[in-house]
């Protein structure tokens, strides 16, 4: 049984007649005598009495005509939401981000999107770089944004902008100075990080590593799991940190903590998707958004000139 062959015969019923159910389908007399006799046939019911010239709708046909009008209506029910899923008028996206990029760079993303599809349903979770990252591989989110590389066979990456580190300490912090640091002070304080797997700490290390301080080598009182804490921490005690500029900006600006006077190397905010599973379109539009954003310069941190690289 097919969506045509239920057409034709919802038109002949609601009619009862042939050729004006014809004529509204665009069809031939024949043909949809024939697809009624197909019918008829194929599940040995008879569906319309002929009498004389005319034909009439039998019991089992009266009973049929119900199913076929709710069929035919799920069927235009499903078209509707392919094309509203087509057009963003309606769909979810599901963004897991890393809690720098969550709280300091996205949240503008996320409004301006809302604002121009305002039927898809956002649902943005937060993690570390490890966790954003194992979510996409498992589907749970359509895309991840990290600050720190990902080398995962099965996702593909696009550097969106650009994000500063900063050492800072409290204003009564040997180092709130700013005198000049050496791979020795690194050495010796006493320091504050977020927990293994965040892309701020794996950040932070690379750049020791290649200052020829290994991450072993700190002296780590805490470990703490979000970025709020760790900042609090630090500037309850003799403690150090990095973190991301954007974290720590405002409580440079008002004097609640000191930069240190240890050089940073940039790091990339970077776009995460599985190459080989579908790209919604609402997923696609979203990431459109984020490069219309950036290239009109609109980002939190500033973003780079060049084009999306892809890894």
């Amino acid at each position: 049984m097919t969506l045509e062959q239920l057409r034709i015969f919802v038109a002949v019923a609601e009619r009862q007649h042939l050729t004006q159910a014809a004529a509204v389908l665009s069809l031939t007399p024949s043909a949809v005598s024939a697809s009624i006799k197909a019918l008829e046939e194929r599940y040995g019911t008879t569906l319309f009495h002929r009498v004389g010239r005319r034909i009439e709708t039998s019991e089992e046909g009266r009973i049929f005509l119900d199913e076929a009008r709710r069929t035919l209506a799920s069927a235009r029910a499903a078209e509707t939401t392919l094309a509203e899923l087509g057009e963003l008028r309606r769909g979810a996206l599901a963004i897991h981000a890393s809690q720098t990029i969550a709280s300091y760079w996205l949240p503008s993303f996320l409004v301006r999107f809302r604002e121009r599809y305002p039927a898809i349903e956002l649902a943005l979770e937060v993690g570390n770089t490890r966790s954003v990252a194992q979510a996409v591989l498992q589907g749970l989110a359509d895309l991840g944004f990290v600050e720190d590389a990902i080398d995962v066979a099965q996702l593909s990456t696009a550097v969106l902008g650009e994000d500063r580190m900063v050492v800072v300490v409290a204003p009564g912090h040997p180092w709130a100075d700013g005198r000049a640091l050496e791979a020795q002070d690194l050495r010796e304080a006493q320091w504050i990080l977020r927990e293994t797997g965040s892309g701020t700490r794996s950040a932070f290390e690379a750049a020791l590593a290649r200052l020829g301080v290994p991450a072993e080598a700190l002296r780590v009182a805490l470990s703490l799991p979000s970025n709020e804490a760790v900042r609090s921490a630090v500037m309850a005690g003799p403690f150090a940190t990095a973190m991301s500029e954007m974290v720590v900006a405002s409580h440079l600006d008002a004097g609640l903590l000191r930069r240190a006077q240890v050089a940073l190397p940039v790091r990339d905010f970077l776009l995460l998707r599985h190459r080989t599973r579908h790209r919604s379109r609402a997923a696609a539009a979203f990431e459109e958004s984020v490069l219309q954003g950036r290239s009109a310069g609109s980002t939190t941190a500033p973003g780079r000139a060049s084009g999306q690289e892809e890894r």
